[in-house]
């Protein structure tokens, strides 16, 4: 079952909630919340990607709220993070539609 709510930072925008544990917090505030500056050049260039990949990808925000909040990833999540940023880099393959 899916619902919209409203966005718990901003009360404007709605999002749709999948699962009861989500946080409901729209694009828009999630790209606030880190767009914090990076100070170490290793992590600089590794958050460096297209921010069009961190408005598609819940995922990416969360790896990179995260490295905000804690200041270190583990090696799961870095990898992880480059295999979902290599994969949506790449544009979508048109699967064999059937008529």
């Amino acid at each position: 079952m899916a619902y919209q709510q409203r966005c718990i930072a901003c009360k404007k925008n709605f999002v749709l909630i999948t699962f009861y544990t989500q946080r409901p917090v729209c694009v828009s505030c999630d790209m606030k919340d880190i767009s914090d500056p990076i100070e170490s050049p290793k992590w600089k260039k590794f958050f460096n990607i297209d921010p069009a990949l961190y408005e598609k990808s819940s995922f990416l925000r969360s790896i990179k709220r995260n490295y905000l909040r804690q200041g270190a990833l583990t090696q799961k999540q870095k990898d992880t993070f480059l295999k979902v940023v290599k994969e949506g880099a790449q544009p979508r393959k048109k699967e064999n539609m059937k008529e």
